[in-house]
């Protein structure tokens, strides 16, 4: 009897470790985990190494920032983090600098660099274009096209490392 007894005061010692551990793991498969920045795509605005936290459940509007799953060639997929500037069923195009979304120009206030010019893009039903802020160096939707829904992981706009620079960035 004694055993038996040891048995469950083990388990109830252990339940509360189980249950903590069982909540973890729930909220970093559907709602949040930390993303790390690689990279100078996002200059000015994140730099590499940094630590965000990936917000699963996050909507996508113009101007946020995504971690997504973009194929670089047939040999090589990349997770970048990324702009989102066009949103679903909108024409996107670059001419002289100067972006336009359905044949009006927009005030890109996050670009750093030039923008290089790109033709027209009309984006499907569940289709994005994203743009990386550092423009000369980023690999984004002017050169791998336009990412779908189903690659975009969640959106990010919180830094919790380096300390110095914790909080929301835009």
């Amino acid at each position: 009897m004694k055993m038996e007894e040891q048995k469950k005061n083990w388990f109830k010692e252990l339940l509360p470790y189980i249950i903590i551990l069982i909540v973890v793991v729930l909220v970093r498969s559907f709602l949040v985990t930390p993303v790390r920045v690689s990279g100078e795509s996002m200059v000015d605005t994140l730099d590499g190494g940094e630590i965000m936290i990936l917000n699963k459940l996050g909507e996508i509007k113009r101007y946020s920032m995504v971690v997504a799953d973009i194929v670089v060639d047939e040999k090589r997929d990349d997770t970048v983090i990324k702009r989102v500037y066009g949103l679903p069923n909108e024409k996107i195009k670059c001419e002289n600098g100067i972006i336009y979304i359905n044949d009006k120009k927009i005030e890109d206030s996050y670009a750093y660099g030039t923008t290089f010019d790109f033709d027209e893009v009309k984006l499907g039903d569940d289709e994005y274009f994203l743009l990386g802020d550092n423009r000369i160096v980023s690999l984004d939707s002017r050169y791998v096209g336009p990412v779908k829904k189903s690659d975009i992981e969640g959106t990010t706009s919180f830094i919790i490392w380096p300390f110095k620079k914790f909080g929301k960035v835009e």
